[in-house]
C-alpha cells in the first residue's frame, strides 16, 4: 500500500494543543478512508527549526507572556502541564501511525527516504503562518529538495493572521510551486494565490470538520463531572473572558471548569483541568452547558457537539476564529473539501 506522509504541527512547541493533536488526527482518519486500500498516511514526525528549542515541559523561557504574574501561574501549572504531556504522548502513540524516525532541517533530505513514502500532505494548522515559524519553514512549504522533486501537496494550511510585505509574498508565490494542489483554511489570501499560482487552489476545512460528531465518540471519554457546568478554555489569558465565565457560571448556577495555565483560580472555586488529555477535553466541552474560549478548535468542537459558545479574541486567532462564525452550510463545505482532498491526492497516480 502507498503512504503519504503528513508534515504538521503534533508534537513539538511551546505547549501542548489539543487542536494540532485533534486535526492530526482527523486529517490521518480521512486520509485513511479516502484511499480505500490504495493509501494510507503516516504522520512525519518534524519538527520545524523555529521550535527545536521549545520544551513543553519548560514553556517559561519562551512563552508568550513575559509578565511576572504569568510567569508565576505557569509554574504552578508545571504539574498539570506534565499529567497533559504525558497523556497526549500515549493518545500520539496508540491512535497515529509514525515515522521511524524524528526529522528536523538536518536530517529531512539525508533520511526521509527510508521511510518509502510516495508523497507529502502538509497541513492541516497554522504552518502558513510565518510569523510563527519566522520565516517560510522547509518542511511546511514543501520546500526541502526530496518534496520538491516528488508529489506535495497541501490541505487546509493556513496563514493565521500573518503579514506580508512585497518581498515575502514573491517568496510565497515561488514556494507555492512546490505543490500540486493547495487547499488554503480562510479565505484571505485566496484571491492572491489563484491570481498568481498555476495550481489547483481551493478554500478547504478545518481537517476536524471533515468528520461528523458521532465519528469522535471512539475518542471521547465519559462524562467528568455530575454537575452541570461551565467549561472555560483559555490558549491565552485574557481577563475580560475569565470575568466573562466566572459570571456567566454565577447566573447559570454551575460550576465552572478551566482549562488554562492560571492554576491559582483553584482558589477561587474554578475546577482546573489542564491536566486533560484529549479524551477528556473533547468529553469537557461535549457535556458542558456552555463553552467560553478564544480558542480555534474550542470553537469548531462547540460546534460540533452542539454546545452554546462564547469565543473571545486572541492575537492569531482573529482571522480563523472570524472564518469559522461564517460557516453556514458545513454538511456542503465537507462535502467540497472531501473532493479536493481526494481530487489531489488521485494526481499522483495520473502523472
Amino acid at each position: 500500500m502507498d503512504k503519504f506522509g503528513i508534515i504538521s504541527y503534533n508534537k513539538y512547541g511551546n505547549f501542548t494543543n489539543y487542536g494540532s493533536v485533534l486535526q492530526t488526527w482527523a486529517l490521518s482518519r480521512v486520509v485513511n478512508r479516502l484511499g480505500k486500500g490504495r493509501y494510507s498516511s503516516v504522520v512525519i514526525d518534524y519538527c520545524p527549526k523555529s521550535h527545536m528549542r521549545c520544551n513543553i515541559l519548560n514553556p517559561i523561557p519562551l512563552m508568550w507572556d513575559q509578565d511576572e504574574q504569568s510567569q508565576k501561574e505557569c509554574i504552578l501549572s508545571l504539574p498539570a502541564i506534565q499529567a497533559n504531556n504525558d497523556k497526549i504522548n500515549m493518545f500520539f502513540a496508540k491512535q497515529l501511525t509514525w515515522t521511524k524516525l524524528r526529522f528536523d532541517y538536518t536530517n529531512f533530505d539525508k533520511e526521509i527516504g527510508k521511510e518509502n513514502l510516495c508523497g507529502f500532505i502538509c497541513g492541516s494548522d497554522t504552518i502558513f503562518c510565518t510569523d510563527e515559524t519566522k520565516g517560510f519553514d522547509d518542511g511546511f512549504f514543501g520546500q526541502y529538495e526530496t518534496m520538491r522533486k516528488g508529489f506535495t501537496i497541501a490541505y487546509a494550511a493556513s496563514f493565521g493572521d500573518s503579514h506580508f510585505d512585497e518581498a515575502s509574498l514573491d517568496i510565497l508565490q515561488e514556494r507555492m510551486k512546490n505543490f500540486k494542489a493547495v487547499g488554503i483554511r480562510e479565505h484571505v489570501l485566496l484571491p492572491y494565490l489563484e491570481t498568481h499560482c498555476n495550481i489547483p487552489i481551493k478554500q478547504t476545512l478545518d481537517p476536524t470538520l471533515l468528520l461528523e460528531a458521532k465519528e469522535y465518540d471512539e475518542i471521547t471519554a465519559t462524562r467528568q463531572l455530575k454537575e452541570p457546568y461551565i467549561l472555560l478554555y483559555a490558549r491565552r489569558y485574557n481577563e475580560e473572558m475569565f470575568s466573562y465565565a466566572e459570571q456567566l457560571a454565577k447566573e447559570m448556577k454551575c460550576q465552572l471548569v478551566d482549562i488554562s495555565l492560571r492554576a491559582s483560580n483553584a482558589s477561587k472555586g474554578h475546577i482546573m483541568r489542564y491536566d486533560a488529555g484529549v479524551d477528556e477535553f473533547l468529553s469537557l466541552i461535549k457535556h458542558s452547558e456552555y463553552v467560553v474560549t478564544n480558542s480555534y478548535h474550542g470553537l469548531i468542537f462547540s460546534i460540533q457537539f452542539k454546545r452554546p459558545f462564547r469565543v473571545f479574541k486572541r492575537e492569531q486567532a482573529d482571522t480563523k476564529i472570524a472564518e469559522v462564525l461564517r460557516l453556514t452550510d458545513i454538511s456542503t463545505q465537507r462535502k467540497a473539501s472531501l473532493a479536493f482532498l481526494e481530487k489531489s491526492i488521485n494526481q499522483y497516480y495520473k502523472k
